[in-house]
């Protein structure tokens, strides 16, 4: 199975990222911490980096957090910032709005040295599926954008104001054309970046099992037991078409799910 999913809306958004950051001081660019490294899409990255950033590791109640204390050092530099967030949270959102104005502070002071106080535009950047319309929420303290726990709900960008002076422009997520690496694919399909419609879920669940078996052993025999493979979890479970058939189909997503919906437990992939 060759994963690869770039509908013509991500195109447009692209398009669209590209003349909006033009009026953008800060951009704040989403990573699932489950996939971080695997979540930044080249296209974004090329088209932010000359923009002072901050790099909101999302979902971080659900992933493995000792992985991610050990690449955080490289997401920060005298441009750019990190924060750990978990943006279905409510209340949490001061200590994001804080990094913005330190990440636009010479902006802030050259209008604050004339008596004027600026507006700070943002704009949220991040592949499918991320929590970046969830996050907009989050920061506006109102359910403004839409949200939806699944890939292309956000279709075309919106300014909003965050109070205080703050801006935000919330964007459609966005992978890139022709994903070479297909172990970058995989994991953006298991943490639900690419529309499950197109998606081998068997092929896919077995890709995952043996990845799972690998990183994190423990949590997976936790979780299965003596089950080794998708068969196995259908038999256990008791997971039988009419006429007798294991009804692995049902196996495979109940798999990707359990992933999903951390019922394996904490997980980071990178």
């Amino acid at each position: 199975m060759k994963i690869n999913w770039f509908p013509g809306h991500m195109n447009k958004a692209l398009r669209d990222i590209a003349e909006q950051l033009k009026k953008v001081d800060v951009v704040l660019y989403l990573l699932d911490a489950r996939i971080p490294l695997s979540s930044m899409n080249p296209s974004l990255s090329n088209l932010t980096q000359n923009k002072p950033t901050l790099y909101v590791f999302n979902k971080i109640d659900m992933a493995d957090e000792n992985k991610i204390k050990a690449i955080l050092p490289q997401f920060r530099s005298q441009n750019s910032d990190y924060i750990l967030f978990n943006s279905t949270l409510s209340g949490k959102s001061d200590a994001i709005i804080a990094k913005i104005k330190k990440l636009a502070s010479e902006k802030i002071e050259k209008y604050k040295s004339k008596g004027i106080k600026p507006t700070i535009r943002t704009m949220v950047v991040g592949i499918p599926n991320c929590g970046k319309s969830t996050l907009v929420n989050n920061l506006s303290k109102k359910a403004k954008a839409i949200t939806g726990n699944k890939a292309g709900v956000t279709k075309k960008g919106l300014w909003l104001p965050l109070g205080d002076g703050i801006e935000i422009y919330d964007t459609p997520g966005t992978l890139y054309p022709n994903i070479e690496d297909q172990e970058v694919a995989k994991k953006l399909a298991y943490v639900g970046s690419v529309r499950d419609e197109i998606l081998d879920f068997y092929e896919l669940s077995v890709e995952l099992l043996a990845l799972l078996k690998n990183l994190y052993p423990d949590a997976v025999s936790q979780r299965y037991k003596d089950a080794q493979t998708i068969e196995d979890i259908a038999l256990s479970r008791k997971y039988v078409l009419p006429g007798g058939d294991v009804d692995v189909d049902r196996a495979a997503r109940v798999v990707v799910d359990d992933f999903r919906k951390c019922r394996i437990g904490k997980l980071t992939l990178d």
